[in-house]
């Protein structure tokens, strides 16, 4: 055993003349840089190498077969680590670390497991290593920095040492009060748990509210009995920390290797390398370095182990890896350490030990990850949000759009720097209801003769000109891939307006309630229900039968007399009056409701326009306007498939009246704030058809911006307290015209289409077919009877198949032509003179 200090130079020395001894196997080094160069040492000589500290990730065993991590790599560590921080809800996070391979990889592991989750680290702060530092100038000049940022949460990935001068720097500058999250990886706990007992309670009080992890090792009877020996070795001076467990148990890694090796039945020998022949001479004695000739053996022996040891269960997965990694979350405070929960990579965060959760399926569902109560840095309880605003003496730069139109939105006072408008007041209400304060100054955005390019705008946001934008800024997709939107405070989307007149009255405004259609149907439904009455009733019924022009009359008399319930013929049969009691109720909601739409037609103002919506204007081919800087432009263009040709750029209100006055274009789509002003100024135009499409205007943050949340949630504040309302109504509610400027919904509103009454005439059909079915069933089977008793001199003729069908359809027509009753005395008459025939 030998104790290097840590010192690059006198490990690989050493390890060198170990190698001389022929040793099968080295445990350590310490750190991962050693590692990284003894492992090329290890493959050469074919000597397994364990080690329980140098745990970076990037050792990988297919580059160094014969380094094996005998502890959790720090892959699952950082994994843990980015866990936490997405369970908390922060974005940003700052990396704090020593300049060696283990920190670096271990931090860009962190980075990694932190992108998958859409957060990131703003900043990497590099220290030297800490047998370099001598003064904590480097430190402070870092954490320094680190104050006039933004983000708050702070994950120091050191060595020991460093460390410890990291968090006294920290006490000293004031940044372990409330605001601050600091995690730090397990450097702390074994730090904390090698202390001296009696004076850990005065080391937690300076690192109270910290984070830190522990490797977990669950409880056993093994690991309290260990515990027990090194206290009674150390006089309980010296605590254990969980690298002197995984060092036991790496000692017994190898000795179980060993045995294994030797009850297989092979012998422990060694050769001189070849390769190292032509290295001979000088004072190093290459040459005395031995290859261990069953070292492949043996690697594969310490792979297989499979015991159970003082940190739990002891085997190595495929891919070399320790079996249900996990790790204790431990809170520092006043008192010491507090565990707040578990990670493991098999649950995730959990309240519950890791090895009562390995037998269950695993859950990472979101709902399933839980740890306890923090006291964070300052002593409070509540989760800190994670960032603050740069403290560097620079507002926030909020760009706006400098509208040359549509001047309540967004406008610039007199000439002067105020800005003011709907857009700007909801943000400033917006921004008092933070729990902190916001510096902000107002930077226009274009020249104010003609609106800005807003895609332009938004683009500002990504390459850092502005720090956010407010205005009139639509959400749409396209944006939204680059920038993070606000909750709408307003709502909008693309909307058609077209000048409009008022429809005058005219002499055929009664047919106005129904679509054509409509009235075709109606009127065929009369005509079948009167015919299909008259079916049924005419062998019964002596009001349906006569001559065949009184019948034809009768039929037509009686369908539309039902319109008015003043029909004056009785119906008799049975399915008769079932389907005049269907068809009345019919005839009742249909006449009811075309009273209701004439009413309505000539009382209520009525508008006119040939444009009916976006597919009228689509399929037409006159001119569109559209508003300078607008994102309807390239709608209309990519969606719509209009081409540019037809589009007209308009500036203001009043070119929108000119232009749709005097026909340079037939439409104009916008958003509907602007049209809604627009329509307040100018009368004699309207809304055409329905929104086709739906979105809302917000205010833009870079990606991922936790103000864009914080904001959010304030202009939800604003519209549940009604404060966004009464804004809404000190800029936009006001109007210069009467009722004529409205939305039309549809091509004419009070119109009653076939498709509102379908059902209805589906179940008066359905009713007059099933009568008719039934009815068609009865007369054949009459009529049967009535053919099987005709006289025999009848039936001794035999015709033809052509003449017998003829004269049969003639007989049923005559038949069914005959009233009920005298067919059935013919019909007796018939049977009594059979009857009488067959006595005599």
């Amino acid at each position: 055993m030998y104790d290097a200090k840590r010192n690059g130079f006198l490990s690989i020395m050493k390890a060198l003349q170990f190698m001389e001894t022929d040793s099968v196997a080295i445990i350590g080094p310490q750190t991962s840089i050693m590692a990284h160069v003894l492992s090329y040492l290890a493959n050469e000589l074919n000597v397994p190498m364990c080690s329980f500290t140098a745990l970076d990730p990037s050792l990988s065993p297919l580059q160094f077969p014969f380094f094996v991590q005998t502890a959790p790599s720090d892959l699952f560590l950082m994994r843990a680590i980015a866990e936490m921080i997405t369970y908390y809800g922060w974005s940003d996070v700052i990396a704090l670390y020593n300049d060696d391979d283990n920190s670096r990889n271990g931090v860009t592991s962190l980075g990694d497991e932190l992108e998958g989750r859409r957060c990131k680290i703003s900043y990497k702060a590099v220290l030297p290593l800490d047998v370099v530092i001598k003064t904590p100038r480097e430190i402070v000049r870092e954490l320094v920095k680190i104050q006039k940022m933004e983000s708050r949460v702070i994950i120091v990935n050191t060595f020991p040492k460093t460390g410890k001068m990291v968090f006294e720097e920290a006490r000293r500058l004031g940044m372990m009060g409330r605001g601050y999250v600091w995690i730090a990886t397990t450097w702390m706990t074994s730090l904390l748990d090698s202390a001296d007992p009696l004076s850990l309670p005065k080391v937690a009080e300076s690192l109270r509210g910290v984070l830190t992890l522990r490797i977990h090792t669950p409880e056993s009877r093994k690991k309290r009995d260990f515990a027990a020996r090194w206290n009674k070795l150390s006089n309980g001076s010296v605590g254990l920390n969980v690298y002197g467990l995984y060092a036991y148990d790496t000692v017994w890694i190898i000795a179980r290797a060993v045995k294994n090796l030797l009850d297989s039945g092979a012998n422990i020998s060694f050769s001189s390398d070849s390769k190292l022949n032509h290295l001979k001479g000088g004072s190093l004695n290459l040459g005395a370095l031995s290859m261990f000739d069953q070292g492949r053996q043996f690697l594969d022996y310490i792979v297989k182990t499979k015991m159970s040891g003082v940190t739990g269960p002891v085997q190595f997965l495929p891919d070399r890896s320790m079996v249900q990694p996990a790790y204790d979350i431990i809170n520092v405070v006043g008192g010491g350490l507090r565990q707040i929960g578990y990670w493991s990579n098999h649950s995730g965060l959990s309240v519950i030990p890791p090895e009562l959760l390995f037998s269950k399926p695993s859950n990472r569902s979101s709902s399933n990850q839980h740890l306890e109560n923090v006291t964070w840095p300052g002593g409070g309880s509540v989760t800190p949000r994670g960032w603050v605003f740069p403290n560097n003496g620079r507002r926030l730069r909020i760009g706006v759009p400098n509208r040359a139109s549509f001047k309540d939105f967004v406008s610039r006072v007199n000439g002067s720097s105020h800005i003011d408008g709907y857009s700007i007041n909801v943000f400033e209400a917006a921004i008092k209801l933070l729990s902190y304060p916001v510096p902000h100054e107002f930077i226009l955005f274009g020249d104010g003769l003609k609106n800005p390019n807003y895609n332009d705008l938004v683009n500002n946001v990504t390459t850092g000109v502005f720090d956010a934008v407010v205005g009139d800024i639509a959400i749409v997709t396209k944006r939204t891939r680059i920038v993070d939107f606000t909750q709408p405070y307003i709502e909008s989307g693309l909307v058609v307006v077209a000048p409009v007149t008022k429809l005058n009255d005219t002499p055929w405004a009664f047919l106005r309630p129904f679509t054509p259609p409509m009235w075709a149907v109606t009127a065929a439904f009369f005509l079948i229900v009167g015919s299909v009455i008259w079916i049924l009733e005419h062998r019964i019924n002596d009001e349906f039968r006569g001559p065949p022009r009184r019948q034809i009359v009768t039929i037509l008399w009686f369908s539309f007399s039902t319109m008015f319930f003043s029909h004056r013929e009785n119906t008799v049969s049975t399915l008769g009056r079932i389907v005049l009691l269907i068809w009345l109720f019919v005839v009742l909601i249909i006449t009811s409701s075309y009273t209701a739409s004439l009413t309505s037609i000539l009382t209520v103002q009525q508008l006119n326009s040939p444009i009916k919506g976006v597919d009228t204007l689509i399929s037409s081919s006159g001119r569109v306007g559209f508003q300078i800087g607008s994102y309807a432009e390239n709608y209309m263009i990519d969606e719509l498939n209009i081409a540019r040709s037809r589009l007209v750029p308009l500036g203001s209100p009043k070119e929108y009246a000119t232009a749709l006055q005097n026909g340079t274009v037939s439409a104009i789509v916008d958003e509907r704030p602007y049209v809604d002003l627009f329509l307040s100024e100018f009368c004699g135009f309207a809304i055409r058809g329905q929104e086709f499409t739906r979105s809302g205007w917000g205010f833009a943050f870079p990606r991922d911006s936790p103000l864009a949340v914080d904001m959010s949630t304030a202009i939800l504040g604003l519209s549940e307290t009604g404060k966004l309302q009464k804004i809404h109504d000190k800029w936009l509610s006001k109007s210069n015209c009467s009722n004529l400027n409205g939305s039309e919904s549809d091509d004419d509103p009070e119109q009653l289409k076939l498709r509102s009454f379908w059902g209805l005439f589906l179940l008066c059909g359905v009713a007059c077919f099933i009568a008719l079915l039934i009815y068609f069933f009865k007369i054949v089977r009459d009529f049967c009877n009535h053919h099987h008793h005709k006289p025999e001199e009848e039936e001794a003729t035999v015709p033809s198949p052509e003449v017998s069908r003829s004269k049969t359809l003639q007989t049923f027509l005559a038949y069914f032509d005959e009233k009920e009753a005298e067919s059935s005395r013919r019909l007796k008459r018939k049977r009594s003179d059979d009857l009488s025939l067959k006595s005599s």
